[in-house]
């Protein structure tokens, strides 16, 4: 797989808790990132984030607004702010943007009880009040929503993403 790390990448570390965008081997650019509470795994119902490389299948949101709130990947027609919160103080937020990853090595993060699009993975928005830098999702990678603005508008369908510990 090492001949994927051409073109444009990206790299999850799930010990940093960062994101890394690579040209070919050159790392461009960094940022915090926040994976699952209940760490590295595949399984389907494990709240896990999964390993290995997977590429974005699908990019959810041009052209909405920041803070635009997802449900089913589709927008809802609300804005997050704090007032939102407090009246939906048990949702999980998806905002702003949807990079929703599929699994690219079968056995491993593809097929069966290990399949991260039937997961619904996603790198995706998160509440400006929610901690980055540490483990705290249910599965997926979330970020700030100015920097998953600014690494949408350089990723494509195709792109390749390695997570790994």
């Amino acid at each position: 797989m090492n001949g994927w790390r051409k073109g444009l990448w990206l790299r999850v570390e799930l010990a940093r808790q960062r994101l890394y965008v690579h040209q070919d081997e050159q790392v461009l650019c960094d940022y915090s990132v926040s994976s699952a509470a209940n760490g590295p795994g595949e399984h389907i119902g494990s709240g896990c984030t999964p390993r290995g490389w997977h590429c974005v299948r699908i990019r959810i949101g041009a052209g909405c607004p920041e803070n635009t709130v997802f449900v089913a990947r589709r927008p809802s027609g609300e804005i997050w702010s704090p007032s939102l919160a407090a009246r939906f103080p048990q949702r999980d937020w998806i905002l702003t943007r949807i990079l929703w990853l599929s699994g690219l090595e079968p056995g491993i993060n593809r097929g069966g009880a290990v399949d991260t699009l039937r997961r619904f993975i996603y790198v995706h928005g998160t509440p400006p009040d929610e901690p980055m830098g540490v483990p705290y999702s249910h599965g997926c990678i979330r970020m700030r929503n100015d920097d998953l603005l600014d690494l949408f508008a350089s990723v494509r369908a195709g792109t390749r993403v390695w997570i790994h510990e």
